[in-house]
């Protein structure tokens, strides 16, 4: 399973690159204006600058929701870095700007999916990778982790190469959970990655070998 991070900020996406594990960046409007990066000409260079330090996919999402607008923004994304996905969401014309990147052979992030039947329309288009958004689906009592077993079954039967990205991860164990169904990517914010680490047992472990390291000096 690939790690990504879903942030915009510099310095925890080189802190998950140091633990030599990430595999790649998830961004949003909503993160970029977290770090107060406002304007066309800004974020593309803050996307470029995320390129240069992470070798590995990175969604940069389209702010326009009219078919021709997500062409033009998405087409104007994907020339900043060879590894830029265009990150579309879940509508009507977010389908067809899909299948027009599909033909061009350039890669795609359908965010906003709830549902296998939104998976299902977007894979058909050619998505290179479809973002359940598991803790929202929890925070309206939904089960999250559900939707990515629908969604891996459907992919399987059919064969389809779209790669499940679960997203709005809100804890560790989503991260376990995504492992045990098949999710191909989890993008996370760093502190569920970082809670991966802690253990009791292993905290006090290393404390009891401290502890009689000290006898064999």
């Amino acid at each position: 399973m690939k790690f990504f991070i879903d942030t915009a900020n510099l310095d925890q996406i080189r802190e998950a690159k140091d633990l030599g594990i990430l595999d790649g960046v998830t961004t949003n409007p909503s993160l970029m204006a977290k770090e107060g990066i406002r304007g066309t000409e800004a974020i593309n260079s803050h996307y470029k600058t995320i390129c240069e330090i992470v070798d590995g996919d990175i969604s940069a999402e389209v702010l326009s929701t009219t078919y021709e607008e997500m062409i033009k923004e998405g087409e104007e994304l994907a020339a900043i870095h060879p590894n830029i996905v265009v990150k579309i969401p879940m509508i009507k014309d977010g389908i067809k700007a899909l299948k027009y990147f599909s033909d061009k052979g350039i890669k795609t992030n359908c965010t906003l999916i709830f549902s296998a039947g939104q998976a299902l329309l977007a894979a058909k288009a050619g998505a290179t990778y479809v973002s359940p958004f598991l803790g929202r689906l929890d925070d309206v009592s939904t089960d999250g982790i559900n939707l990515i077993e629908e969604i891996r079954l459907i992919f399987d039967n059919y064969l389809f190469d779209t790669q499940i990205l679960a997203a709005s991860i809100r804890h560790s164990m989503h991260i376990i959970d995504c492992a045990k169904v098949g999710a191909d990517v989890i993008t996370s914010p760093l502190a569920p990655i970082l809670s991966l680490l802690k253990h009791p047992l292993t905290e006090n472990g290393l404390a009891q070998f401290i502890e009689d390291s000290k006898k064999m000096a």
